[in-house]
C-alpha cells in the first residue's frame, strides 16, 4: 500500500468535483481554484486560443460569449457508446474518455502542486447506480471511469460508494448502534444507503439508487416552463392541404438536456426549424428557437433555469427564469406551485427510492434515527419535504452537503 498522503480521494461529480487526502488523521480538501475546494465539472474548448478550459473559467468563457464548445454532465455518458466515439474538437479527434481524463489529470496536478506529494493511487466515489439497477451499462460505466483515471496518470484505482463515504464523514463511526440513512442527491443520480454504526466500522444494510438528480430537475423545469416560449406544444399548418400537426418535441428535449446541448446546433436542425417557422401558427415563438440555435444559447438557457430554480427554492418573491439573452424582457414565471408540478414525478421517484432501500434492508422507517443529506441538489425543499414525510421521527442533518463525500473518501483513502 502506498504511504499516507499518496492516495487521493476524488468525488468526480456530474455538476461539481472535489478532492481530498488524509493529513494528521483529518481530511484535508484540495483547493482546486483560489479559495475553492469544489470545481464545476465543465469544459470549454476555445476555438481562438485552442485551449481547453475547465471549471469556473469554462463557465465564464461561455457566459462571455467566447467562440467555442461548452460541455457539462459528461459523467452521465459513462457506460454508453458515446464514451468511445471520436469527435473533432480543436482540430483533434478525441473521445470522451480523453476529455474526462484531462479534467482528472488537472485535479491530480493541482493536488500534487499544493501538497508537494505524489498521488499514484485514487479512491474514487461512485454512485450506487450510474444508470439503473440491473442496467447492463453499470459495469461498463465503472470500467469507463477507471480508464479515465488511468489515462489521467493514476497507477491504481479503487471505488467506494458515495453514500458510504458520506456516512464515514457524518461521524457514523462515533455513534454505535445508530441506524441512519444517507440521501445523496447529486447532479445526475440520487443514492440511498441505510447503515448501522458498529463502533469499529459501518455496516451498510442496503444501497439503492435512482438515475435522477439536479440536472433532471433543471430539465423538467426547462421543458415545462421555458420550452413553450420557444414553440413547444405549438401547431404547424400542413404543407399540403388543410389541417395541422404538432411541433416535434425531440429538439426541445435535447435542448433541455445538459449533455446533449452541444450536439443540437447542426445545419439539419437549423433547416428543420426554418421550415417549421414557415408553417407555424405562432411564428414568434419558433423564431426564438431559431435564434437559440443560431446563437447557440442552449447552455445560457440551462444556466438561467438553474438560477431560477435556486431562487424559487429559496422562497424569493415572484421567482422567474430570466431569458433576456433570447429576447429583451422575456421571462418564465416560476411560482411555487409550478415548481411543485414540474418536480412531482421526481419527488415520487425519490420516495420510491427511499422505500425500496427500507425494503431491501428489512427496516421500518421508524427505526431510522438520522437522515444525512449530501449533494447540492439535496438542498431542494422538495427533497427534504419528501424525506421528512417518510421519516418524521428522524433527525435531519444538512451539514457539509457539498463536501461530505469528499471528506469520507479522503478518510477512507488515507486508511
Amino acid at each position: 500500500m502506498a504511504p499516507q498522503g499518496r492516495s487521493l480521494g476524488i468525488d468526480f461529480g456530474t455538476s461539481n468535483s472535489a478532492a481530498g487526502y488524509l493529513s494528521d488523521g483529518r481530511p484535508r480538501l484540495i483547493e482546486l481554484a483560489p479559495g475553492q475546494t469544489t470545481m464545476p465539472t465543465t469544459f470549454f474548448f476555445d476555438y481562438d486560443t485552442r485551449r481547453t478550459l475547465i471549471g469556473d473559467p469554462a463557465n465564464q468563457a461561455l457566459l462571455d460569449g467566447v467562440e467555442g464548445r461548452f460541455m457539462r454532465a459528461l459523467k452521465r455518458v459513462l457506460g454508453t457508446g458515446l464514451m468511445h466515439e471520436k469527435r473533432q474538437i480543436l482540430n483533434r479527434s478525441v473521445t470522451f474518455v480523453e476529455i474526462i481524463a484531462r479534467f482528472l489529470n488537472q485535479i491530480k496536478i493541482r493536488a500534487e502542486a499544493q501538497t508537494g506529494l505524489t498521488f499514484d493511487r485514487v479512491l474514487s466515489g461512485r454512485p450506487v447506480v450510474f444508470h439503473g439497477t440491473g442496467d447492463p451499462r453499470e459495469p461498463l460505466a465503472e470500467e469507463d471511469l477507471r480508464r479515465c483515471y488511468l489515462e489521467a496518470g493514476f497507477l491504481e484505482v479503487d471505488f467506494l460508494p458515495e453514500p458510504q463515504a458520506a456516512a464515514i464523514a457524518a461521524g457514523a463511526l462515533d455513534q454505535p448502534g445508530t441506524i441512519g440513512l444517507i440521501v445523496d442527491v447529486g447532479g445526475g443520480t440520487s443514492d440511498f444507503s441505510l447503515f448501522r454504526s458498529d463502533g469499529g466500522g459501518i455496516t451498510i444494510l442496503a444501497n439503492h439508487g435512482v438515475r435522477i438528480g439536479g440536472t433532471d430537475f433543471d430539465r423538467a423545469i426547462n421543458i415545462d416552463r421555458v420550452m413553450p416560449l420557444l414553440g413547444k406544444g405549438g401547431l404547424l399548418r400542413k404543407a399540403m392541404g388543410p389541417g395541422t400537426s404538432p411541433i416535434p418535441n425531440a429538439i426541445y428535449n435535447d435542448l433541455a438536456t445538459w449533455e446533449k446541448i452541444p450536439f443540437v446546433y447542426t445545419p439539419q436542425n437549423r433547416r428543420m426549424v426554418a421550415e417549421m417557422l414557415r408553417l407555424a401558427q405562432q411564428p414568434d415563438r419558433l423564431s426564438r428557437l431559431a435564434r437559440v440555435l443560431e446563437d447557440e444559447l442552449g447552455h445560457d438557457l440551462a444556466f438561467a433555469v438553474e438560477r431560477g430554480k435556486i431562487a424559487a427554492n429559496a422562497g424569493e418573491a415572484q421567482p422567474r427564469i430570466l431569458l433576456d439573452q433570447v429576447e429583451r424582457g422575456l421571462y418564465a414565471p416560476l411560482p411555487p406551485e409550478a415548481l411543485t408540478d414540474s418536480l412531482a414525478r421526481h419527488a415520487a421517484a425519490l420516495a420510491e427510492g427511499a422505500d425500496e432501500t427500507l425494503r431491501l434492508a428489512g427496516i421500518d422507517a421508524g427505526d431510522v434515527r438520522q437522515v444525512v443529506y449530501v449533494g447540492g441538489s439535496s438542498l431542494m425543499s422538495m427533497v427534504s419535504g419528501t424525506m421528512k414525510a417518510r421519516f418524521p421521527a428522524a433527525g435531519h442533518s444538512f451539514k457539509d452537503v457539498f463536501t461530505a463525500v469528499t471528506d469520507g473518501l479522503a478518510i477512507a483513502a488515507g486508511r
